[in-house]
């Protein structure tokens, strides 16, 4: 019973990315814009529904689809999807969808490496699927991966779109969802206190490249947009 909930789900959940004309058929996904706000402010759009040119790396299990970037696993761990250009500082805007038990991760400031990771990794995660209630508490969403953890509770169910803002400014990392800080943490200062080889050194990364981490399941990404902090 449980695998066919998870399929409707994920059947349902591909269709929220697609429009529809009044005859059913799909129709051309628009470009996303910018908001008036937001081109004052200086951000530039990482996908617009449309096209990944700005992105690279494992474009097989990364699939463009009504207007959304589809994580499609045909492995355990999915691979890399990396942002073309590198980013040190910046404010980065975008909304996910997770499906039953779905798990991802975003890598700010990463090096592009054929497998596993390079950089920090900011989790993604359906959080309050069962298989995961025993984690700790830096695996769930939002957190930084092993070392700072984020606050729980504003997730919308899966199927449904959450937004979703990262503001890195040198070592302090600001995570919001859905309209509420999750994370406001400094790096050294969550490691402070570790043995220096308990520290992966490349979270500290100064610059680098965004990246989709994949899991094996499948996640949707959409309205991906930056700017650069000075």
């Amino acid at each position: 019973m449980k695998k066919y909930i998870t399929l409707i789900i994920i059947i349902l959940g591909s269709c929220l990315c697609a429009f529809q004309t009044k005859d059913g058929k799909p129709e051309k996904v628009k470009p996303y814009k910018l908001t008036k706000e937001e081109k004052k402010e200086g951000y530039k759009i990482l996908f617009d529904g449309t096209s990944m040119s700005e992105w690279v790396g494992n474009t097989e299990e990364y699939v463009l689809e009504d207007g959304c970037i589809v994580m499609k696993p045909a492995q355990e761990m999915g691979g890399n999807l990396y942002s073309k250009n590198e980013y040190d500082n910046f404010i980065l805007r975008f909304e996910f969808l997770l499906t039953p038990e779905g798990n991802n991760g975003l890598g700010i400031r990463h090096t592009i490496v054929d497998r596993g990771y390079s950089g920090m990794e900011l989790q993604i995660l359906d959080n309050e699927a069962p298989v995961y209630k025993d984690l700790k508490p830096w695996q769930y969403h939002g957190s930084v991966y092993g070392y700072i953890p984020a606050k729980r509770g504003f997730q919308k169910p899966v199927g449904e779109w959450n937004t979703q803002e990262v503001i890195a400014n040198g070592d302090n990392i600001k995570i919001s969802i859905n309209g509420t800080v999750i994370l406001d943490g400094n790096l050294r200062e969550a490691t402070k206190d570790l043995p220096a080889d308990k520290v992966d050194q490349t979270i500290f990364n100064k610059t680098g490249h965004l990246a989709f981490l994949g899991h094996g399941s499948v996640v949707k990404f959409r309205n991906i947009r930056i700017k650069e902090l000075k």
